[in-house]
């Protein structure tokens, strides 16, 4: 490789948002040049759930589902409890439709909607394979004959010209310095710091001993070539894990969510400590704050039947196969083999129990299983199970400030010209919590614009 390249678009990380921006950047008319930290493309969007929120799509009119932008919205903002930038979940959700068709174009194919997530009024979570998906991005790319992939090369500093408009990049590759040039700009959308455990400390101090799970080459970079040129940040004191992981389970990386099925959640005392059908993130806060660090979903047969193995966090049978639910004849024994005190989780279990048959809400005011959406269940029909279940933070849904074309904004809040950001990279958008599905479908979303706007 020559010490120096260039292109029109420079794209930093092989991610959702990193393949989005590249083919979106070749589709304008740009050269572009993608450079992927480690020696495979994917990154954390390919260890995820595979969820992405959309609305008013094909696949929701099939099963009758009624949802809209709008709707979507709104919904964006509720669970985001007044924190996130409105002027970036409207850009979200004028383009998201538009690109949801984009992606079926390019390959990428979607299971049938047919459940309600964390922060969703209506089913809206379009399943895909992860990894698939970006390897069909990578392959629409590379055929348009204008995207250059290359890999194991480490972005260091980005690079201004007299006039203060960032023109490239430096970058080291086997210990050889590199110097690249984009005339239309750089996206920055290398992820965020998982891997970082000082920086997650510095400013997620209640996650250090959660569990941390995302692309290797997730540790920061990106955050620190913006910060050098004064890059404004959002949503920091946000970070946040989802809760539903298994402590002890080192083969899955993904969350199990049978609370959003009407299951409970239970502490080491025996106790619930929280309204279940809340954000996942917020249920994961509320996890690291009790015993440990670590708690109980606790369902009976009718929740455990009621999963859905086309939906990752809701594939209870697998975990079942798996031996990861702890499984039970009576309640009394469920505690005996949890080492929970008998008489508090009896009575926990009976309370809530006599609750729902009521028609009222129990403890901490649980109304529905997720969200606005379902109605609560007993915990009766044995045998029953319990899902140990702590925090893991699989992105840090946070990052540099941007306006709607994902221009990157200084402390001063002044552009920083020919920087753009998307995906993992980019603040502001969740605010306090997070919709199952936003943060793929801010990448996918959030790319094409910034590609959008080089291209202009």
């Amino acid at each position: 490789m020559s010490n120096s390249v260039e292109a029109d678009l420079v794209v930093v990380g092989g991610g959702l948002a990193g393949f989005c921006a590249a083919l979106a950047g070749a589709e304008s008319g740009l050269s572009v040049l993608l450079l992927e930290k480690t020696d495979a493309i994917g990154g954390s969007s390919a260890m995820s759930g595979g969820c992405l929120a959309f609305a008013g799509t094909d696949l929701q009119q099939e099963y009758g589902i009624e949802d809209s932008p709008e709707t979507l919205y709104q919904d964006l903002v509720k669970v985001g409890k007044g924190e996130a930038d409105e002027s970036l979940v409207r850009a979200y959700t004028d383009l998201q439709l538009d690109t949801y068709e984009w992606l079926r174009k390019h390959g990428v194919e979607f299971q049938p909607v047919i459940e309600a997530a964390s922060g969703q009024s209506v089913p809206r979570v379009h399943s895909v394979d992860p990894a698939d998906m970006v390897r069909q991005l990578e392959k629409a790319a590379r055929a348009t004959g204008k995207v250059d992939v290359r890999f194991n090369i480490r972005a260091r500093r980005l690079i201004r010209n007299a006039a203060g408009r960032v023109t490239g990049l430096t970058a080291t590759s086997n210990g050889e310095e590199l110097t690249i040039t984009g005339d239309k700009g750089v996206v920055l959308a290398s992820g965020g710091f998982v891997k970082d455990q000082d920086m997650i400390h510095r400013f997620a101090p209640l996650y250090d001993n959660a569990v941390f799970i995302g692309g290797e080459g997730n540790e920061g970079d990106g955050l620190r070539m913006a910060w050098a040129l004064g890059a404004d940040v959002r949503d920091m004191v946000h970070i946040k894990g989802t809760f539903g992981k298994h402590p002890m389970d080192e083969m899955n990386h993904h969350a199990c969510l049978a609370v959003y099925k009407g299951a409970v959640a239970v502490n080491q005392e025996g106790k619930r400590y929280v309204d279940e059908s809340l954000s996942y993130k917020l249920l994961g806060d509320a996890c690291m704050q009790q015993s440990y660090g670590v708690t109980y979903q606790i369902l009976d047969r009718g929740i455990m039947e009621s999963g859905d193995n086309r939906v990752r966090i809701l594939d209870f049978e697998r975990r079942l196969e798996e031996g990861l639910f702890v499984e039970a004849e009576s309640l009394q024994e469920l505690a005996k083999l949890l080492e929970l005190p008998e008489d508090v989780f009896l009575a926990e279990v009976e309370a809530y129990n006599q609750a729902v048959a009521d028609n009222e809400a129990p403890e901490f005011e649980r109304k529905h299983l997720v969200h606005e959406h379902g109605e609560l269940r007993t915990i009766s029909e044995p045998p029953f199970y319990a899902y140990p279940s702590t925090a893991a933070v699989f992105g840090t849904y946070c990052g540099v400030k941007v306006d709607p074309t994902m221009q990157v904004f200084d402390v001063f809040e002044e552009p920083i010209e020919g920087l753009l950001a998307a995906g993992e990279m980019v603040g502001g958008f969740h605010g306090a919590a997070y919709m199952t599905g936003s943060a793929l479908g801010k990448a996918a979303v959030f790319g094409r614009i910034a590609a959008m706007t080089a291209a202009a």
